[in-house]
């Protein structure tokens, strides 16, 4: 009946985290997230975003993306969604 126990001291720490103040739910969100990742690449990530948005504008910029309205681009995602 481990099983059991875990569930609800999973159950109990949620309860207590719905408790925290929105920023406070934010930072412990982070943490257990950062807990998940590891490794370099985590240490990387925002370096890497960084240089993966230089490449899409670069492409964006020499005409090998094509251009649409963001408002087009949501509702083609809703209707590839359906």
């Amino acid at each position: 009946m481990m099983y059991n126990k875990m569930t609800s001291n999973i159950s109990e720490i949620g309860k207590k985290a719905l408790e925290l103040s929105v920023r406070d739910r934010a930072l412990l969100i982070r943490q257990l997230l950062e807990s998940l990742e590891g490794g370099d690449e985590e240490e990387n990530a925002e370096e890497l975003w960084i240089d993966e948005a230089k490449r899409r504008y670069d492409r964006y910029k020499q005409g090998k993306t094509s251009e649409k309205p963001a408002n087009q681009v949501l509702e083609n995602a809703k209707t590839n969604l359906k």
